[in-house]
């Protein structure tokens, strides 16, 4: 694998990473473009990509909302990949933009969370120098964007934070044969001790052949070659097959090669896979057949300096290692679409991840807003965004569930409430069948393989009665219970406990937490014993909230600049807990 590729499960060796100092302007009366700043040679201010203009390390930190602005960089396009296609990587650029190349428009993209992909082939020749503008929009009060947990106000507040617009994760160029692959799906079968795959192609090469090799410890164990058609899958069986799981998180490497009809090769890509079975059964989960009780922690992946950008690879091995350290198995990502590099080191490492799509800011729910939002061009953004998401990132083995939705109390319209939960649930079946979907992480509950509950009782008593409850506790009985078939209990979100430790003062003004302690022993005393009425209950897992303290929201287990609160063993201690029934 290429480990040091911004998207490791989907690399190529012609890429040039184009992060570092651009120029930007900012565009208050959105008239750029009837100034034709498409066509500039570069902007009066400095800006360091990936990261967001609100942030520190952008170099700029202005924090007001930012409804416009342009990027420009000049782009070198190597004289080898003449004759090749010139594909243009964004990691994520919030919200909507669109791309230029010497004054020509390239391309566009709606949805500030999702990766994305703009061939600039037709506009930028190779062995040349062009002028790459990037226009973006982001109007955060529309009540129509997702947005997650930026705010929606001026001020950071309640739990909601410090805004992102514009370009917030890694900017990458690579050149590949006009005959590429687009996309593989790799679906892995322990039970059969083999990969599928499900390649897809730029077009279609009549007797063109697509091969898999697959390789352990850099040693090549088997491989596969099949005549080209579009939508035909590719199985491979393993020799000796080994699991990838929390206690051994084996990858195999993989290399994807086309070849043209004269047999001459057209593409290669370098990819990586784990060999794992995640499912559901008689309300509980299981990993590769064995039950696991999930010990999960909050990770909402925002930084002091980057706000939504880590600052480095580091600052990403760092927060998995920690959550380790604590004592848990994996995260709910919350409200956030991570970082591809942060999935490959999950991979790596062997934690277990919940994917959640930022969905708050869509005025379908009261969340912030009585102002409804416009409901066909929310879903519209909606359905396109979390498609590609699903796309992108469902290869991975750390990935162990999906979560649309979080808390969509509050609802409009009860009857297409229930419609749009229920398109979005079966389009993520479809689109991925080997993983659970929880509907809405929280509430209300329609269509759903998990039943996620949130509760921040800090009373252990309390809980324990709350997960007593039969059939099964629902925020809105009449509602939700209905629905309800013996899903797994997954209690999502609990805890909350503020504790700001001896010689460290308030983050931010507001500062808060659902309980709050004064001592180390007694936030910790709190926290154990909600954590043991979840174990003790039958429970299938939980998520404490939360990782870190995020600005004026103070409740993590670390400081916001990861720096410890507790004793590391006693952490471990807690979040070790389970049941006898769980193997991992």
């Amino acid at each position: 694998m290429n480990s040091t590729h911004p998207n490791p499960q989907f690399a190529r060796t012609a890429s040039i990473n184009l992060n570092g100092q651009w120029s930007c302007r900012f565009d208050p009366g959105k008239s750029g473009a009837e100034r034709k700043w498409e066509q500039s040679k570069g902007f009066e201010t400095a800006i360091n990509v990936p990261f967001c203009p609100e942030s520190k390390l952008s170099g700029i930190g202005h924090t007001d909302f930012i409804e416009c602005m342009w990027y420009h960089r000049r782009l070198s396009i190597p004289a080898e990949w003449r004759g090749q296609s010139i594909l243009l990587h964004f990691g994520g650029v919030d919200y909507r933009c669109s791309i230029f190349v010497d004054g020509h428009k390239a391309g566009s993209h709606t949805g500030g969370a999702s990766p994305f992909t703009i061939d600039i082939t037709p506009w930028a020749a190779a062995g040349s120098d062009h002028d790459l503008v990037i226009e973006v929009h982001d109007d955060q009060r529309s009540n129509n964007q997702a947005f997650g947990k930026q705010s929606p106000w001026y001020d950071s507040k309640a739990c909601s934070y410090t805004r992102t617009t514009g370009i917030w994760s890694t900017v990458y160029m690579e050149c590949c044969n006009k005959f590429h692959l687009t996309r593989c799906r790799i679906v892995p079968d322990l039970d059969n001790g083999a990969f599928h795959f499900t390649p897809e192609y730029s077009t279609c090469v009549r007797n063109g052949k697509f091969k898999v090799i697959i390789s352990a410890e850099g040693r090549e164990i088997v491989s596969r070659e099949t005549i080209i058609s579009p939508g035909a899958s590719v199985s491979a069986e393993l020799p000796s097959p080994r699991s990838w799981s929390p206690d051994s998180p084996f990858l195999y490497d993989m290399k994807f090669i086309l070849y043209d009809a004269a047999g001459n090769v057209a593409d290669e890509v370098y990819s990586y896979a784990g060999l794992r079975k995640f499912h559901i059964e008689d309300g509980r989960f299981y990993l590769n057949n064995s039950p696991i009780f999930l010990r999960m922690v909050l990770d909402q992946g925002f930084y002091e300096d980057g706000l939504w950008t880590a600052p480095n690879d580091e600052a990403l091995q760092n927060d998995i290692r920690l959550a380790m350290q604590a004592g848990f198995n994996g995260a709910r990502l919350h409200q956030k679409i991570f970082d591809p590099r942060y999935h490959y080191y999950a991979d790596q490492m062997g934690f277990l991840t919940f994917g959640e799509f930022p969905d708050w800011g869509m005025g379908f729910w009261r969340h912030f807003t009585e102002q409804p939002c416009d409901v066909y061009l929310s879903f519209r953004d909606y359905f396109s965004q979390w498609r590609e998401i699903l796309e992108i990132y469902m290869n991975h083995p750390s990935i162990i569930g999906w979560t649309p939705f979080n808390e969509t109390r509050s609802y409009r319209d009860l009857d297409e409430h229930r419609r749009i939960i229920s398109d979005i649930y079966r389009l993520t079946r479809e689109l991925d069948p080997t993983r659970p979907v929880c509907d809405s992480s929280g509430y209300t509950h329609y269509e759903t393989d998990i039943w996620s509950i949130h509760h921040y009782t800090q009373d252990a008593e309390t809980l324990a009665e709350i997960l007593a409850a039969e059939p099964v506790h629902a925020f809105e009985p009449e509602t939700e219970l209905p629905f309800f078939n013996g899903q797994p209990l997954f209690v999502g979100e609990y805890g909350g406990v503020k504790f700001i430790p001896p010689g460290k003062l308030p983050w931010a003004g507001g500062s808060w937490g659902y309980g709050t302690k004064t001592t180390a022993e007694e936030a910790l005393a709190c926290i154990r014993s909600l954590t043991a009425a979840i174990v003790n209950s039958g429970s299938a897992g939980f998520c404490y909230t939360q990782l870190t303290d995020i600005e004026q929201e103070q409740n993590g287990i670390y400081n916001y600049d990861r720096t410890k609160k507790f004793p590391q063993k006693e952490l471990q201690s807690i979040f070790r807990q389970k049941p006898a029934w769980s193997k991992f």
